[in-house]
């Protein structure tokens, strides 16, 4: 058994013991999974654990079936499944870790407040979303409104977008949190002394998430600028020539391959400014940057920003 499937079973609820399993056939057809594929997961992976009858055949939960999406949603984003697991488990490890009563908050108010969301995607009222989200950031702080309650909604709905209305309906709520956080990082950038470029690496992460990520690294003192989807890594050098940013940040959710590590250390050479990383591949890639000039600020919103501001100050250790 994988770190993932003990984490998870940490976080398991007796209550599941009365849950609707379901056989691997109805698995498959509501993920799109086949199920020589869930098989492979599971012994070659042991990605998910589904319980077994006497006979042994597979009985999977909704916890497993969610397990499943959270899979395709990284294996789409280019992750090798033989990576997925760790990603996974150190997600479920971090849950499991966490004090009784932050997981009833996680369970209880968040959950509530992503209901009030889907219900209002659901009904594509735009009045109503825009009444809960309101409402969510007079709740909570922007970190924990965005990587805690809207993008797991938003990550739910893109991973199951092969049931009918699932697609329209993330296509709603990407739209308007996208339209909602660039007027964020608008009125964030005032008067801010520094200048950030943030970058995302082609195919490595949606806009959302880039977006979302310069309004977590933004504070009063620095103003972070996101270039467009799709902007060539080689072209870079050209933009922060022209633009003079105190930094460049990369972001990505893949774990980086050695490919990707030779390029970013190019860039790092050609580049007049300091050059960081931020995102999930900032976590995966740590050991193989340690010793380069290339910073990993982490993928937590308030780490982000603590080590932004250390780097940018030249006190983070790279």
């Amino acid at each position: 058994m994988t770190d993932f499937a003990r984490a998870s079973k940490l976080l398991a609820n007796e209550s599941l013991k009365q849950e609707e399993l379901f056989p691997i056939r109805e698995v498959s057809r509501l993920t799109g999974v086949n199920p020589v594929t869930l098989r492979a997961w599971e012994r070659r992976y042991g990605l998910i654990q589904p319980t077994r009858t006497e006979s042994g055949h597979r009985l999977y939960s909704m916890a497993d079936i969610e397990a499943v999406r959270n899979i395709l949603a990284w294996t789409e984003r280019g992750v090798a499944v033989s990576k997925v697991g760790s990603i996974l488990s150190r997600n479920a490890a971090t849950r499991a870790s966490a004090p009784p009563e932050q997981q009833e908050a996680v369970a209880g108010e968040w959950g509530e407040w992503q209901a009030q969301v889907q219900q209002a995607v659901g009904d594509f009222d735009e009045v109503r979303l825009d009444q809960v989200y309101g409402q969510i950031f007079s709740t909570y702080p922007v970190p924990v409104v965005f990587q805690e309650v809207l993008l797991p909604l938003w990550q739910q709905l893109l991973s199951r977008r092969d049931e009918f209305g699932r697609s329209s309906e993330w296509l709603f709520l990407d739209a308007y949190l996208r339209a909602r956080v660039l007027q964020r990082l608008q009125l964030a950038r005032g008067r801010a002394e520094k200048r950030v470029l943030l970058a995302g690496v082609t195919g490595q992460c949606r806009e959302l998430e880039l977006l979302v990520a310069g309004l977590l690294l933004s504070s009063e003192n620095v103003a972070v600028h996101v270039l467009a989807i799709g902007q060539p890594l080689d072209e870079l050098t050209l933009v922060c020539e022209k633009v003079q940013p105190h930094a460049l940040i990369l972001y990505s959710n893949v774990p980086p391959n050695a490919l990707i590590l030779r390029q970013l250390s190019r860039l790092a050479l050609s580049v007049d400014c300091p050059l960081a990383m931020a995102g999930e591949a900032a976590e995966f890639s740590e050991e193989g940057l340690r010793g380069t000039p290339i910073a990993c600020l982490g993928n937590s919103g308030k780490l982000m920003q603590h080590r932004l501001m250390q780097f940018l100050s030249g006190r983070l250790d790279t």
